[in-house]
């Protein structure tokens, strides 16, 4: 049997003052090659969960082992493998975006000719391989989204964490990084997607998880759900129908 590329059991983070956790025993299992949607909406424990599976952040109860090795004793033993776009950019403005990705690729150990074919490899992934000489801080919206992902692959992750890494850009830019993570989860690359973009995890995921107040939900495919909810016409009305209609602040 295929050993999981990440086990999570039962995790928990509790935050000073708050009444409940952020998140109360969420489990997964992601299979080597699988692109999951988490979804949630505001307030739900998605940021807090993908921030302990990334290592970022410490649970305060549970496991969590990638491609085997235990990630909570022994974070830095598996930090290479992860690969993350948050949804806020992950750059430097006044710098270019080759000295962007050479500063990441760095710390991920990369170094000389390594390096240098993984930025023309990355840059050519994301169509960006014209702007390398260019700072940040003169992208559109879209070649910035677009940068944040180079960033988080340059290193060829074997599990890719994005956070909303499409929010706020136009469609065409959107089309492009859509396009892009099914290349690379086509290659080999296991995703957690989250999103508010609902037709985004119809378009690319294999499997969803919905989680609520810390706790997940539901999850399954996108079909399956739909047809254990018939009266559900799409993604959205499963969502709404299972977490509700009310404003969340």
């Amino acid at each position: 049997m295929t050993r999981p590329v990440l086990e999570a059991t039962a995790l928990v983070k509790c935050y000073h003052g708050q009444q409940r956790p952020a998140v109360d025993g969420i489990d997964l299992v992601l299979q080597p090659g699988e692109l999951i949607g988490l979804l949630g909406p505001n307030g739900a424990g998605k940021t807090t969960t993908i921030s302990m599976l990334s290592t970022l952040m410490r649970p305060d109860r549970g496991t969590l082992c990638l491609d085997g090795v235990d990630a909570v004793s022994a974070p830095q033993n598996v930090r290479r493998l992860i690969g993350m776009v948050p949804q806020d950019l992950a750059l430097y403005p006044s710098l270019t975006l080759a000295e962007n990705l050479r500063f990441w690729g760095r710390l991920y150990g990369l170094k000389g000719r390594t390096l240098d074919q993984a930025l023309e490899w990355c840059v050519d992934v994301t169509g960006l391989e014209a702007f390398t000489g260019r700072c940040i801080d003169t992208f559109s919206g879209g070649m910035k989204r677009r940068a944040n992902l180079a960033a988080g692959i340059i290193h060829r992750p074997r599990i890719l964490f994005l956070d909303e890494p499409t929010v706020g850009i136009d469609a065409q830019s959107r089309h492009q990084i859509l396009t892009n993570l099914r290349h690379l989860n086509k290659n080999g690359m296991t995703m957690v997607y989250t999103t508010h973009y609902m037709e985004e995890v119809s378009q690319l995921c294999q499997r969803v998880v919905v989680i609520d107040e810390g706790r997940e939900v539901v999850s399954g495919s996108v079909d399956s759900l739909l047809a254990a909810h018939p009266e559900c016409d799409h993604l959205e009305d499963l969502f709404l129908k299972l977490t509700g209609k009310h404003l969340r602040d």
